[in-house]
């Protein structure tokens, strides 16, 4: 079997050469690359002000993505300010400058703000998670109001929205999103098992072992735990795109993605119904599948990620009956019920 440059190299000479993204997003994955890649040693003290100062941004976005770099496990917390790289217990902390301790940063057309690019990410993720909810209206003002952008940058967020499948405008132009059906669920289901096992084998000689044996050994870790939503959407991630898109070009990849948004935000909706038998199951088929990857049998994989697809379908249609009302904690002024 013959690997390829490892997926994550490959995605992050895109990540970090393309301008445009909100600068939380520009520091997580500069920083998610570098640690993942062994760029920056275990063991490094990271801490706001540190992290603001070398991307020369304020405090925020530097918060925003130590947050969740700390969230999917590449960060810990220990006695001291600050946060430190990997996860490993016994890890003596090393306090250095970030840029002596070999952080890189990107160009300096990546770091400019593009509001429409800062703000969508967001917005995608609220919508993709209030759709299970029923049905609600998207207020291009109040949208425009609550980020402190213009109306037109609004109106382009919601037409990307449109584009990806996650939104419709009516023909009022009145934006709406949702419901999500168990008809719709159990369609976009079926759209993935028939596509996503087509692109596993096309995007195979792609792959790279060693970010396959990773991912597999961040399951493991995971396993036996009460793992969050946002770490479990990670490895959601892992899986379903990094691995199963890992094939750049792919037209396919496209309507793989548009049936893949509504459902990969399902952890955050499904909170509460998080079952810890399902979870694990759900663990090790994503470990099984991996596992076969990394041992070269691609047709076993293909099957595989086939079958764990369609078990998911049930299972996730009898939690997205058993919600009620969007929880106030999840409600923000743009979004207006139109039940």
């Amino acid at each position: 079997m013959t690997f390829g440059e490892p997926t994550f190299l490959m995605s992050a000479r895109n990540e970090t050469a393309a301008a445009g993204l909100p600068l939380y997003e520009v520091i997580y994955r500069n920083l998610r690359r570098q640690i993942a890649d062994e760029s920056l040693p275990r063991g490094l003290v990271i801490g706001e002000a540190a992290v603001a100062r070398a991307f020369q941004s304020s405090r925020i976005p530097a918060a925003a993505a130590l947050r969740r770099l700390k969230d999917e496990g590449f960060l810990q917390s220990f006695e001291g300010r600050g946060l430190m790289v990997g996860s490993d217990a016994g890890v003596e902390p090393r306090r250095l400058d970030l840029i002596e301790a070999g952080l890189t940063l990107p160009d300096a057309e990546t770091l400019k703000p593009n509001r429409r690019a800062r703000i969508y990410p967001e917005v995608e993720h609220i919508v993709a998670c209030c759709r299970q909810y029923g049905r609600f209206q998207l207020n291009e003002s109040l949208l425009a109001e609550y980020y402190g952008v213009s109306r037109t940058v609004a109106h382009e967020v919601l037409t990307q929205l449109d584009r990806v499948g996650l939104v419709t405008q009516d023909r009022n132009r009145r934006w709406y999103a949702g419901p999500l059906t168990p008809e719709q669920m159990r369609q976009h289901f079926e759209l993935r098992w028939l596509l996503e096992p087509v692109a596993l084998d096309q995007a195979f000689p792609y792959l790279d072992r060693a970010d396959l044996c990773a991912k597999r050994e961040r399951i493991r870790r995971m396993q036996g735990g009460k793992p969050t939503p946002a770490k479990l959407e990670r490895l959601e991630r892992d899986l379903h795109i990094d691995t199963v898109l890992a094939r750049p070009n792919s037209l396919i990849n496209d309507a793989i993605k548009r049936s893949q948004l509504p459902l990969l935000a399902t952890h955050d909706t499904f909170e509460r119904h998080l079952d810890t038998e399902e979870v694990e199951l759900m663990l090790g088929e994503h470990i099984s599948i991996f596992e076969r990857l990394i041992a070269g049998e691609r047709q076993a994989a293909r099957h595989e990620l086939e079958d764990h697809l369609k078990r998911s379908v049930e299972t996730n249609v009898r939690k997205l009956s058993a919600l009620s009302e969007l929880p106030n904690s999840r409600r923000v002024p743009f979004l207006i019920s139109a039940d």
